[in-house]
């Protein structure tokens, strides 16, 4: 298995013991593919949940323009809902998995169609 596959691994691992959810392979396996070239940067594969600055970008750049959602107050509460869910005390929130889970929240499967 190459570096991806194990990747995938881990974000279905996380998915399953720290979210309570059973994810859809297929789903999960095009969000992470979709994450590019970040999921290999240690920073960038994170999402640093404490930082006003960084849930922004997940609104701006995740939400809006990937999914192609309006913006308005409830993209920020689904943010908030997702973090609390992964678990605030858990360090490594991975980028994949946070946008798996905003892509299930939205019902947005149908982009990565």
């Amino acid at each position: 298995m190459g570096k991806r596959d194990d990747l995938i691994a881990q974000y279905a691992d996380d998915l399953k013991n720290k979210c309570g959810v059973d994810p859809d392979m297929d789903l999960l396996t095009k969000v992470t593919i979709g994450c590019g070239p970040a999921i290999y940067d240690a920073d960038a594969a994170t999402v640093a949940a404490s930082q006003d600055s960084e849930l922004e970008t997940v609104k701006q750049n995740f939400l809006i323009k990937k999914l192609g959602l309006p913006d308005g107050p409830d993209l920020m509460e689904a943010i908030n809902k997702v973090v609390e869910t992964y678990g605030k005390s858990e360090r490594n929130k991975y980028r994949a998995v946070v946008y798996y889970m905003l892509t299930k929240h939205f019902g947005k499967e149908s982009v990565y169609g």
